[in-house]
């Protein structure tokens, strides 16, 4: 891992040329219902098996709701041999300190209660 990125950093690179690999490690509920445009939806729990999606990425910056658990993301991202020369962090503070736009994938799934 190479650290943390702010919020604002991440919303500005998304319009530049090395736009990173975000992926978020919500459930796919969470997700659905708002997330950073152009983002991977990629649950914590799965992050082992699918770890090899991302060793063509140059920048890879991990997503959680509070930004605790992306650093475990973007440490266990950054171990990985196929990533060794990409720059992998985590977004400080999670979604719940992004300010900026969020999409959404049509509707949540209904809650059973």
């Amino acid at each position: 891992m190479d650290g943390e990125i702010s919020p604002e950093d991440v919303e500005a690179s998304l319009e530049s040329e090395d736009r990173p690999r975000i992926i978020d490690i919500r459930s796919p509920g969470a997700f659905a219902q708002g997330h950073i445009p152009g983002s991977v939806n990629v649950p914590f729990g799965d992050l082992p098996d699918r770890i090899e999606e991302f060793a063509d990425a140059e920048h890879i910056v991990t997503v959680c709701p509070h930004g605790k658990a992306s650093v475990q993301a973007a440490r266990l991202i950054g171990s990985y041999e196929g990533t060794a020369d990409a720059t992998v962090k985590s977004m400080i503070g999670g979604l719940e300190a992004w300010e900026g736009e969020l999409v959404t994938d049509g509707e949540a799934p209904e809650s059973p209660f």
